[in-house]
């Protein structure tokens, strides 16, 4: 392209403060450095963490940003040793990298990588080091990814090459809540045929956990949930009961458990919340209830009663649903190309990237499952 090389001016959501709505502005991208690649982002999912980062977590050296970690695009250029992608690639940034050399890389169990910015800067979510300048000022780049701009630029460690023929403007939402929850129904719950799952919280993240239950061949999937509206999109995705926790006046884990004869298989936290975190686990049944941390927070500990796991039941968590996150991301766009993986029945609302705020609004409220933004013309 006649811009590689060069830098490239263009529009970003920027967040120059917490708390604040974000702000359109022109930025400068510089080329990708060595073993960088930039991508033109064509489209972009509104996740719940872009609202955490600014509106809960508030770090103070987290800010100017541009957020944003659930988009899709194309290869623009590359920098030099980048020999995996080439310009014109459809590419999805991916927030979590896979550099795989390191020792986490190498074992089967586990997705995490020793590279990137969640090494050792997961609580300002950035790295120092960014290609985005605007009115003079370094902007960080959110995630490692920054996908409310136009341009980004990723190291190829966090960049999955995807098949040509998928739509941009849904496989975004596979750079985070989807596979996120999917996977952890699939690769960390590990939920068996025939069990019984509860899913607490019915986002974008909750919903995806219900597909993966039901594609795991789960016989009962229980959808928890107080906005009552839920009950149906559940449905959608293979909840076979919904159960809003405000029409019981006794806790919810005793509702699930007289439900299930003494607790579900499996149970899911989609929220983020300390407090729905275990009453998922006490949903569980003892002896081999396994209950599984998918909402992302880091601003609480979390509490339970030691007999809860004496008893028997694995209480653990799943990070971007234990996918190896080169290897899972073009299997999961496999997986919807071939109708196996839902994503059109998640985006509720269609949006350009000036009506950010707009996006965060519909998702503070609950009035949205995924809005998609349409970031740049293909």
């Amino acid at each position: 392209m006649a811009t590689a090389g060069n830098v490239i001016k263009c529009k970003a959501a920027v967040a120059w403060e917490p708390n604040k709505p974000l702000v359109m502005e022109e930025i400068e991208v510089a080329p990708p450095k060595a073993n960088e690649v930039r991508i033109k982002i064509v489209a972009t999912g509104v996740c719940h963490t872009d609202l955490y980062h600014l509106f809960e977590s508030m770090h103070k050296d987290g800010f100017p940003a541009v957020l944003g970690h659930e988009g899709a695009g194309i290869v623009e250029s590359v920098g030099p040793g980048v020999t995996e992608f080439k310009t014109g690639d459809k590419v999805i940034p991916l927030f979590i990298s896979q550099c795989r050399e390191c020792r986490f890389c190498k074992s089967p169990k586990t997705n995490q990588c020793e590279k990137g910015w969640a090494a050792d800067r997961y609580d300002v979510m950035s790295v120092e080091d960014s290609r985005f300048t605007c009115k003079g000022k370094k902007v960080l780049q959110f995630m490692g990814t920054s996908t409310f701009s136009e341009y980004t630029v990723v190291n190829q460690m966090a960049v999955a090459k995807i098949d040509p023929a998928a739509p941009l403007d849904k496989v975004c939402l596979l750079g985070c809540g989807i596979s996120t929850g999917y996977g952890a129904a699939v690769n960390t719950a590990k939920v068996e045929p025939d069990s019984t799952c509860a899913v607490f919280g019915l986002g974008a993240v909750g919903l995806a956990a219900v597909m993966g239950c039901k594609a795991a061949g789960a016989k009962r999937i229980i959808a928890v949930d107080i906005n009552p509206e839920k009950a149906e999109k559940a449905k959608v995705f293979g909840a076979t009961d919904f159960v809003n926790p405000k029409d019981h006046s006794k806790p919810i884990s005793q509702v699930l458990s007289e439900m299930t004869d003494g607790g579900v298989d499996f149970s899911l936290e989609c929220v983020g919340n300390v407090g729905v975190m275990r009453n998922a686990l006490e949903s569980c049944v003892k002896g081999w209830g396994v209950s599984v941390l998918v909402g992302w927070t880091d601003l609480y500990d979390v509490a339970a009663r030691p007999i809860q796991l004496i008893a028997g039941r694995t209480w653990k968590g799943s990070l971007f649903g234990g996918f190896k996150s080169k290897d899972g991301v073009p299997q999961m766009v496999k997986g919807y190309l071939d109708k196996k993986v839902k994503l059109d029945e998640f985006i509720t609302h269609n949006m350009t990237l000036a009506q950010v705020n707009d996006a965060i609004e519909l998702m503070k409220q609950g009035k949205c499952i995924r809005t998609v933004l349409s970031v740049s013309p293909q």
